[in-house]
């Protein structure tokens, strides 16, 4: 199939400021890959506002194609894992940071970073899952690794209305786990119901306490937060309970003591689901369309055409979005 001229987003850096456009390109003009994929679907991580305003160092190159996200049809492949008209995913890696990512209607992607899309998954479904999502799952499966289930005790999800939480909160429900949400947003306690929480904490009422060690409450938690949140994560936990860190929207810094670590055992499980290997990432894919499919996608996700990306971005940065944002690219 030959492919001529198409629409990309790419990211510049013009006299040390970023500046993000859509502009006409070619295949020659990406990065080279073994795999050209038609894409279908891209969405919106915080990780991608973050990279096309600039008010985050993300991209290592410039210019670049934006979008951690794609999943598609392949056109093309010179490695015989993929042919063409397979249907795809592609999450993380280096994309939209030194390689050329998602936001283009054809990308060119290294084989060893694709992932077959599993049976059960849509195209849109993958993105409405996406990066966030995978997150989520990854998490969830680090902490079952580590021993954790159902009649361990409950689970709470920190940034619970964020993409990541939302679909944590949706997935540990679907596993039978008793899930409470925390969240700073009051007017999101219905969503997040609809989601499967069973409880609701708001974070603005929160009585975190000092003490190195409080009463013992989660047997896991999934944070988006970081900062003092994650520290009275710490110290809430139940006997050899499990923290998954994810995120750092609260703050990067983490003071606790090592209390908790070795009086009540509890485990700090970091989450990199970039680099995650392809053996794990295909497992949690597999998962995600199966026993971990979230049911309510329909609710979490909201579709927004290629052509109004820019404008996204900064509503991101501002918290204005709730759950998931998928980006078409092509019908």
């Amino acid at each position: 199939m030959s492919v001529g001229k198409f629409k990309a987003y790419r990211i510049f850096d013009e006299g040390g400021k970023v500046a993000a456009r859509f502009v006409e390109t070619t295949l020659d003009e990406l990065d080279p890959g073994e795999v050209v994929v038609r894409v279908q679907y891209s969405s919106i991580n915080y990780k991608d506002a973050l990279a096309a305003t600039g008010a985050g160092k993300i991209i290592r190159r410039f210019p670049c194609v934006g979008g951690i996200d794609l999943a598609g049809t392949v056109v093309s492949s010179s490695d015989a894992r993929f042919r063409a008209g397979d249907a795809v995913l592609a999450t993380g890696y280096d994309l939209s940071q030194s390689r050329d990512g998602g936001y283009t209607e054809y990308a060119r992607v290294p084989a060893d970073w694709i992932v077959p899309l599993p049976n059960g998954l849509s195209a849109f479904e993958a993105m409405a899952i996406g990066t966030a999502g995978f997150t989520a799952g990854l998490a969830v499966v680090r902490m079952e690794t580590n021993g954790l289930a159902p009649a361990d005790g409950p689970v709470i999800v920190t940034g619970a209305t964020g993409g990541v939480g939302s679909v944590a909160v949706d997935i540990l429900s679907v596993l039978g786990y008793e899930v409470t949400a925390l969240t700073g947003k009051p007017a999101e306690h219905a969503y997040l119901k609809e989601l499967g929480a069973v409880h609701i904490l708001d974070r603005n009422t929160v009585e975190r306490g000092t003490r190195p060690l409080e009463a013992a409450r989660w047997a896991g938690a999934v944070d988006n937060l970081g900062g003092e949140w994650l520290a009275w994560l710490t110290r809430t936990m139940k006997q050899r309970g499990c923290i998954a860190s994810i995120g750092l929207v609260a703050s990067a810094e983490l003071h606790t003591t090592v209390m908790p670590f070795i009086l009540r055992g509890v485990s700090l499980l970091g989450i990199d689901s970039s680099q995650t290997p392809m053996a794990l990432r295909q497992r949690v894919w597999q998962r995600l369309a199966s026993d971990m499919h979230p049911r309510h996608l329909a609710r979490v996700a909201h579709t927004a055409e290629f052509a109004e990306l820019p404008k996204l971005f900064p509503r991101f940065l501002e918290g204005g979005i709730t759950g998931r944002m998928v980006i078409r690219i092509a019908g």
